[in-house]
């Protein structure tokens, strides 16, 4: 499975670009939504949704569509991983189950001077959910706050997915690799104009990727040549092997796999390049 889509759907300089000028803002989602096959939810990062957000997202996207989900700054950026787990709970009771079907992998972003420490990643990876049972069980261990505004039951077991992305070089550590393969989480392959490391080192049994402008951080589009070294790259990735040329932090071969499933979202929507390269490098991976 190989999904292509763009970081975040409600952006003013959108409207009359990407958005038709007439459209309602209360339905970008949904023009969005069928313009492109998955999307990351933002806002997530900044504060706590709430679980008729969650619902409303549910309802207004295709059947086979697919949310990232951005895991809570409060966690990533203040607490920086000290005593995670009722932070954690809170996020995972705050109406995510109710994305169903269409929960897809969980991003975890941390901060450039968030340098690498092996004991605290490790307690945070062994309280990540693996499933939507587990991510149940953790929700309802949500903090009092949380009362009357959360969603804590799942509809069905599922699999859960993470993924990390860094900013510090201090995770050029063959032990950050260890631990992500031994937790099954995704390193991020972040483009990111060089301003922060872009290590690919396959972790997990899925890619993550986040192409945040090619000149200019979050601004620059991508040329058509780029474009196509991505497109060979997913395609590699894809396959179950790597790029010849991975920027890799350990020279161990990653497991073996016949596949791998690849979420690809562009992050450069200051000029509202992202839903036009998303597209556009969609048909170079998928015709």
């Amino acid at each position: 499975m190989i999904r292509i889509g763009i970081s975040g759907w409600r952006y003013k300089p959108w409207r009359g670009v990407f958005y038709p000028p007439d459209l309602a803002q209360a339905r970008e989602l949904e023009f969005a939504a069928r313009a492109v096959r998955t999307i990351e939810i933002n806002g997530s990062f900044y504060s706590l949704q709430r679980p008729e957000s969650y619902q409303s997202w549910y309802d207004a996207t295709p059947q086979d569509f697919v949310f990232a989900h951005k895991g809570n700054r409060y966690i990533t950026h203040i607490r920086r991983l000290r005593e995670p787990e009722k932070p954690l709970a809170n996020v995972f009771a705050s109406g995510v189950l109710l994305l169903r079907e269409k929960l897809g992998p969980f991003l975890w972003q941390f901060p450039p001077n968030f340098t690498f420490d092996e004991a605290l990643f490790e307690q945070f990876f062994s309280l990540l959910p693996q499933d939507s049972e587990q991510a149940s069980e953790l929700a309802r261990r949500h903090e009092p706050r949380m009362n009357g505004r959360a969603a804590t039951e799942t509809d069905a077991r599922r699999k859960l997915l993470h993924a990390v992305e860094i900013r510090n070089d201090s995770f050029a550590d063959p032990a950050f690799i260890r631990l992500l393969r031994k937790y099954k989480v995704a390193l991020v392959v972040a483009d990111t104009a060089g301003k922060w490391p872009d290590h690919e080192d396959v972790t997990a049994s899925f890619m993550y990727l986040r192409l945040h402008g090619e000149q200019e951080l979050y601004a620059s589009g991508y040329t058509p040549e780029s474009l196509d070294r991505w497109a060979a790259r997913i395609r590699a990735w894809a396959g179950g092997d790597q790029p010849p040329d991975a920027k890799l932090i350990v020279d161990s071969a990653p497991p073996k796999r016949a596949s791998r499933d690849i979420y690809c979202y562009f992050d450069n929507d200051v000029k509202v390049h992202a839903p036009f390269d998303a597209h556009n490098l969609e048909l170079r991976v998928l015709g």
